[in-house]
């Protein structure tokens, strides 16, 4: 409109592994705190014993792990929790299955609780932490507001001289 290339578009950032995590009750149905059931995802704030509890009650099959992803094309409770296993071990999910193929998800699934309290237990411990104290919590907002009009206030500036909005100082 004002004849300028200001911005630059975005790049998205799209994951490979687990882009998309699926409940842990229906391998069809994207992981969602609206979900009326706790045990279809994994909350930051779950307890460990918790965490442990949801993942041994996913929903799986009978079928042991097959070697290829072909195989889990048809099993998406399964091909579920091999991503969330993928991601959390910075493995493809080939990789997952060349490791627990032809094994149960009573072998998986307790390895796969001990990946999720490993990445989450920093995560709830901080944040309970931060909860705790609200004045750290004021201080950071603040701190993150300094840098955040920084960075902006350059752009902001720009922009206006592009669209014409320069103040005169008179």
């Amino acid at each position: 409109m004002f004849g300028e290339d200001f911005f630059p578009l975005p790049e998205p950032i799209i994951q490979r592994t687990a882009a998309r995590i699926m409940s842990l009750r229906d391998g069809g149905s994207k992981m969602s705190k609206s979900d009326l059931s706790d045990f279809t995802r994994i909350n930051l704030n779950d307890e460990d014993d918790l965490i442990s509890q949801k993942i041994k009650k996913a929903k799986t099959d009978s079928e042991p792990l097959p070697d290829t992803l072909d195989a889990l094309e048809h099993r998406p409770e399964a091909r579920n929790l091999v991503g969330i296993y993928a991601a959390l071990t910075d493995q493809s999910e080939a990789e997952v299955l060349l490791e627990f193929s032809g094994e149960g998800f009573g072998k998986f699934k307790p390895l796969l609780s001990d990946c999720l309290i490993n990445t989450i237990s920093p995560i709830r411990d901080e944040m309970n932490k931060l909860l705790a104290d609200t004045s750290e919590l004021d201080r950071i907002l603040i701190e993150g507001s300094i840098k955040a009009e920084a960075i902006s206030q350059p752009i902001v500036s720009a922009c206006k001289g592009i669209m014409g909005f320069v103040h005169s100082g008179k």
